[in-house]
């Protein structure tokens, strides 16, 4: 079976979705060492095990995508409180975590606030000058940075950090440039997986789950 994608028209002044597809397998398999899509659980855990800061996109990471306007024009988003658990449980092991989206909104900074975050941009379409930014203010590197996004404003941030993860219903093109999938969508859960794996990695979670348990 020839998979290849079919000779392009030289008249259309850009790459069809086959040669687009077909640019970012490449560009995938030469950052994974020949392998497209998500990498095993073990090497997603090596990966994990360097992390020092978590970054995610917030419109369809953690939220569902969904934006609602009440009559006053205010913007009503939902989040999952498992995802804000798992962030508190990955900042007790010293990773730094930030959010990075296009959208300004009152309720991601209200949400940012209550879980703690100090590194919230909102606004942003540049989303890799900001990466860079906080990467010199933190003084750590792409390979220790882990990112989670959904949608094509993510894509260069997640070709260039140590572990790249997109939810389950990321946009298509997204997931040959993703270490890690997780197996629920956007703001039902994803953030929570990538927490668990970053904290599996570090070997803290039976001491964090004993915390729990202890308690009378």
């Amino acid at each position: 079976m020839n998979d290849a994608c079919p000779p392009g028209d030289p008249a259309r002044p850009y790459p069809g979705d086959c040669e687009l597809t077909e640019f970012l397998r490449a560009r995938a398999a030469a950052r994974h060492g020949g392998k497209n899509g998500p990498l095993s659980r073990q090497a997603c855990l090596n990966r994990a095990r360097e992390i020092k800061l978590l970054l995610l996109d917030v419109d369809g990471v953690l939220t569902n995508g969904s934006i609602t306007y009440t009559q006053t024009g205010d913007e009503i988003k939902s989040f999952h409180c498992r995802d804000g658990f798992g962030l508190r449980l990955l900042q007790k092991t010293g990773v730094e975590v930030g959010l990075i989206t296009a959208r300004q909104s009152e309720a991601v900074r209200r949400r940012a606030y209550d879980l703690g975050l100090s590194h919230v941009f909102q606004g942003v379409r540049n989303k890799m000058e900001v990466v860079s930014s906080l990467l010199a203010e933190l003084k750590i590197e792409l390979t220790e940075v882990a990112y989670m996004g959904d949608d094509w404003l993510d894509l260069p941030v997640l070709e260039r950090v140590g572990l790249a993860a997109v939810v389950a219903d990321a946009m298509p093109e997204l997931i040959p440039l993703a270490h890690f999938v997780a197996k629920n969508p956007g703001g039902q859960g994803a953030v929570r997986e990538l927490c668990d794996l970053i904290v599996e990695a570090k070997g803290r979670r039976q001491e964090l789950m004993a915390e729990y348990l202890a308690r009378q």
